[in-house]
């Protein structure tokens, strides 16, 4: 049985004091054992943890008690193993990285469309349907018929869309727009830009993929393929079970079994996205790392991240022999 809770969250809201929230915020997730990464800045919150449930379910309280985030939701999928090695909490000049300011994701989104009208409104003629996540995103699943930008960084994105809205784009041809991706965060602000750049009809697909993949029987389905996630999971399928890709360690490209079978594929060493994009010097570096990991697996012990575990236990110990310090000089007075 899936022992670890992960929880996928995001929202637009002005957080002035952002910087105050980081410290108690990282407290409160190492205290419940909460690992993933979370982004903090003036426009809102973003990230992925994952946990015991007990531990998930206390953040997310600590968070939802923040009036400014009591409105704050999340998709849920379980792990067999922990998807993370530590937990970060870091301050961002944007919750998701646009690069182009004032863009208002908060009050200007287009129309959420709710999973289970999302076929019909991707199925109309006059629909253009648009995947805003990144290219290696794209390559191992979308919907049928869906636009791919071939962006390789979401700042690539407002190019694109005035690349599109020229004549002959693909952006002037249909008169509505739907847009997609992961979780919802990057529709948000990419529906958000393109009104501002005057496209009145745009539509985005609310709580994204994921909440899709949960939401829609898989024989109702016009996805095709398998959805990254940006964890140790790698990918997901429908009812968010767990998918067939893994991870390459040298260049972080989603690996298919053919992928593998590639005379260019050398496990955490290179892959065929990347065997001639390192030197020979980084790849003996990969190959260290992947020998003391494979070193790791043989004495059962985890090699990534294996040193803040024990830094966690240290820490734990000697805030245990302070208190028994404190017990025993409170006794002899």
């Amino acid at each position: 049985m899936a022992q670890f809770l992960v929880a996928a969250l995001y929202k637009f809201v002005r957080l002035d004091n952002f910087r105050d929230m980081q410290a108690p915020l990282l407290e409160v997730c190492q205290n419940n054992d909460v690992t993933g990464t979370l982004l903090l800045a003036q426009e809102g919150i973003n990230g992925t943890i994952a946990g015991p449930e007990a531990g998930i379910r206390a953040v997310l309280a600590y968070l939802h008690a923040d009036p400014r985030l009591a409105t704050l939701t999340h998709k849920e999928s379980w792990a067999d193993k922990q998807p993370f090695y530590r937990m970060k909490v870091k301050l961002k000049r944007e919750i998701v990285t646009m690069g182009i300011p004032n863009v208002e994701a908060e009050t200007r989104a287009g129309k959420y469309v709710k999973p289970e009208d999302w076929n019909q409104l991707i199925t109309d003629p006059d629909v253009v349907v648009v995947d805003t996540r990144n290219d290696y995103e794209v390559a191992i699943g979308t919907f049928k018929g869906a636009v791919n930008p071939e962006t390789v960084s979401f700042t690539q994105f407002p190019d694109w869309v005035k690349q599109e809205s020229t004549d002959g784009g693909v952006l002037r041809q249909k008169k509505k727009v739907a847009m997609f991706c992961t979780g919802g965060i990057r529709c948000e602000k990419s529906t958000a830009y393109l009104r501002s750049q005057g496209f009145d009809e745009v539509y985005h697909l609310e709580g994204g993929i994921l909440k899709y993949l949960e939401t829609v029987p898989e024989a109702q389905s016009l996805w095709d393929g398998e959805c990254f996630v940006f964890d140790e999971r790698v990918s997901v399928v429908h009812g968010l079970d767990q998918g067939s890709y893994e991870l390459c360690r040298a260049c972080r490209f989603p690996l298919s079994d053919a992928d593998k079978l590639s005379p260019h594929f050398e496990a955490g060493v290179s892959c065929p996205h990347c065997h001639d994009k390192h030197t020979d010097e980084q790849k003996q570096r990969f190959r260290e790392r992947q020998k003391q990991t494979e070193l790791a697996a043989q004495r059962r012990e985890r090699h990534i991240g294996a040193h803040l575990e024990a830094q966690k236990a240290a820490k734990a110990a000697a805030k245990e022999k302070a208190r028994l310090a404190a017990l025993a000089g409170q006794k002899g007075k």
